[in-house]
């Protein structure tokens, strides 16, 4: 029980001491991930490719790159690879995607437009930004490179709200002082039993 008390005592402090991160009372940490989904033309923050021989997908940048590198077992003349740089330096995505389709000979390629989303990870909630940033670090491997700590408020959560407040403001003395008080009226009983 000692070591309970203790470790609220030392929760109590990093509740009143963390950073707030702008967010409302009573607020908990989660994390923030994001990922890719397909959306309409117009709308992408990227282009990737589907191969249909290969059954594969590409982001187009990584493609152009491989293409620019000289990864690629296409034969292009040196104008060619002029153009994709221009292309792809100071034109469209969709240019750049024209361009493939016009000398890439070799595979048939389908456009698929893309746009980042974040979305809050499934079964993540802490009660410190410290303890979230450590399940971040010790589990990485399961997020994208750009998750983040991520605070929210417990909106409409009365329960939450009282939970959190008495963890923060709790008088800790107060149990030593029950505990002597206790300790008094047992022995003062303990007497009075005795004596009868």
């Amino acid at each position: 029980m000692i070591g309970d008390i203790q470790f609220l005592k030392d929760l109590q402090q990093e509740l009143r001491t963390q950073e707030n991160d702008c967010q409302a009372s009573p607020r908990f940490w989660a994390i923030m991930d994001y990922k890719w989904v397909v959306t309409a033309e117009g709308h992408e923050d990227r282009i990737s490719l589907f191969d249909s021989d290969a059954c594969e997908t590409v982001e187009l940048n990584d493609y152009v790159d491989e293409i620019l590198n000289g990864e690629r077992s296409e034969d292009f003349t040196e104008d060619e690879i002029e153009e994709l740089k221009d292309l792809q330096e100071f034109d469209s995505p969709n240019d750049v995607y024209s361009w493939i389709e016009s000398y890439d000979d070799d595979s048939r390629f389908y456009p698929i437009y893309e746009e980042q989303v974040s979305f809050i990870a499934p079964n993540t909630m802490f009660l410190t930004k410290a303890e979230a940033k450590r399940h971040l670090e010790l589990n990485h491997y399961h997020y994208s490179a750009k998750a983040h700590t991520y605070a929210m408020t417990a909106w409409r959560a009365p329960k939450v709200e009282r939970l959190l407040k008495i963890l923060e403001t709790f008088d800790w003395n107060q149990i030593e002082q029950l505990k002597e008080e206790k300790s008094f009226f047992v022995k003062a009983y303990t007497e009075k039993i005795m004596s009868e």
